[in-house]
């Protein structure tokens, strides 16, 4: 044992870490462990508080995620049946869409399908009735002009209207034309020829004195007009039954608030 003593001194004595200026190499600093044991405490209380901050959402996500997840895998069969309906409307009007550009399968009468639709627009029918208004001498033929005027205005307005809160497009993407613009029928929902077409037949059909023959023909030009719509890919199919029916409940309006003869020769007259 005394031996061995004298023997470690001298081993310290040789070894170069124990002179004085490599003595910090041997000790660790005091800054360093603290500033470690300050950011290791530091870095626990951001886990614990971005855990204890992340477990609310957690949760929320866990409650509601499963919510929706059922939603979407058992969808209400409302819903299915909705969904359904109007992706076979999508479906079937593209098909009937054979006048949608030249290089459909009917592109070629693509021009008479647009001259078949002009029959229909609400600017020619306005300024042929304000016309026949002009040159018309009799009191019944005014009063059934001037009630068909006000049919004709209040059909580009509620279609319009309707239009404007609905904003469907149509199955292609066609630009509007010039008149289409003029009568705000830029949407798809309704088709306001279709309902241009249903309500001027049942007007015509109910205020004039026309053959069996003359009536047929008119019911033919309403749904090929409103069809028409369908072939150059401007509106679906439900749009233009749709519009058939805003035509008719148009019509039954124009019927409530029926002007007479003395009102008419009164706007007349004003005008």
């Amino acid at each position: 044992m005394p031996a061995s003593q004298p023997r470690s001194r001298a081993r310290d004595r040789n070894n170069v870490l124990n002179r004085a200026e490599f003595l910090s190499l041997n000790q660790p600093l005091k800054g360093n462990q603290e500033s470690r044991s300050s950011g290791r405490k530091q870095s626990g209380q951001a886990g614990a508080t971005g855990a204890q901050n992340s477990n609310p959402k957690e949760r929320r996500q866990s409650q509601q995620l499963p919510e929706e997840d059922c939603m979407q895998l058992n969808p209400s069969f409302k819903g299915i049946a909705f969904n359904s309906l109007l992706a076979i409307d999508i479906c079937m009007s593209k098909r009937l869409g054979v006048c949608a550009n030249r290089a459909s399968s009917w592109g070629g009468a693509r021009s008479m399908i647009n001259l078949l639709g002009i029959t229909g627009h609400g600017i020619p029918w306005i300024a042929g009735t304000l016309i026949c208004l002009v040159k018309s001498s009799t009191l019944a033929g005014q009063e059934v002009l001037m009630n068909l005027l006000l049919a004709l205005l209040l059909d580009i307005m509620i279609v319009a209207g309707l239009q404007k809160l609905a904003k469907r497009k149509g199955p292609y993407d066609i630009t509007p034309g010039l008149l289409d613009y003029l009568t705000m029928d830029t949407y798809a929902f309704p088709a306001g020829h279709a309902s241009r077409a249903a309500m001027l037949s049942k007007f015509f059909l109910n205020h004039l004195v026309l053959a069996i023959p003359l009536r047929i023909l008119l019911v033919l030009w309403a749904l090929c007009v409103g069809f028409s719509r369908v072939m150059i890919g401007r509106h679906h199919i439900t749009d233009v039954l749709s519009g058939f029916v805003f035509g008719y409940l148009q019509f039954r309006l124009v019927e409530l608030i029926w002007m007479s003869s003395n009102t008419c020769q009164m706007l007349i007259s004003i005008w």
